[in-house]
């Protein structure tokens, strides 16, 4: 095995995409408020049109381009004005999205210790939709930083999203890999599993946090965070 690959929400990070994306959205527009966002709705459909552009993105520029041009269509060039706003949101208030997970840091730190172990290249191949600073803010709450990993995506240095095979595609060309000496960690079939394996890439699919929205079946391993931990140890 030449790299493994770990999702984060789901994954490494136990959630319910629901109720997280419920409980971020409403820190943000509380954040955003003073600012000048008072529509709290139109502030989510704008968030969501932005992430809508960034998963169709069609690799001409990044996903953070890709997103704020999308956001200024809606309010105008001024929200460019207003980035460092939700950085330091992403920073900050968003650390309180925290109790809209179930963080399990031993687990993941395990995991991650025997990734490195079993591969000479680990990577955090979480959905690149968020800052860095976000994708951080949210590793901080396994006690993991952007350090542990030899790649970690954010829309700051991705032109691409899950479900294409695009998004990996670009992964592996950044560190020269075949898709047949890797392995996909992940919850969600549509986004990590299946697009890898039409690669060529193993999976493994943790079902705790399972996500399955075309009802797919596939064929890898699969189990509980605590019987991938195994998987790991006996792939040592």
């Amino acid at each position: 095995m030449k790299a493994i690959l770990f999702d984060l929400d789901g994954t490494l990070l136990p959630m319910d995409m629901d109720a997280f994306t419920k409980g971020y959205f409403g820190l943000l527009a509380k954040k955003a408020h003073p600012y000048g966002y008072t529509d709290s709705q139109k502030l989510v459909d704008g968030i969501w049109a932005g992430t809508s552009a960034m998963v169709k993105n069609d690799g001409s520029m990044l996903n953070v381009d890709r997103f704020w041009k999308t956001f200024a269509g809606i309010y105008g060039n001024q929200v460019y004005e207003d980035i460092p706003i939700f950085d330091e949101f992403y920073s900050t208030d968003f650390r309180q999205a925290i109790a809209f997970t179930q963080p399990q840091p031993e687990k993941a730190q395990k995991a991650v210790e025997l990734a490195h172990k079993a591969a000479p290249v680990v990577i955090l191949a979480t959905n690149p939709l968020f800052p860095a600073v976000g994708v951080e803010t949210r590793l901080s709450w396994l006690g993991l930083k952007a350090s542990d990993f030899d790649l970690v995506t954010n829309y700051e240095n991705s032109r691409f999203c899950k479900p294409n095979p695009e998004y990996y595609r670009e992964i592996l060309a950044k560190f020269a890999l075949d898709p047949k000496d890797c392995l996909m960690v992940g919850n969600d079939v549509d986004e990590d599993i299946l697009p890898t394996a039409s690669m060529g890439m193993k999976n493994y699919l943790i079902t705790d946090c399972l996500l399955n929205k075309s009802g797919s079946e596939v064929e890898c391993p699969k189990g509980s965070f605590d019987e991938f931990i195994r998987y790991m140890e006996n792939m040592i």
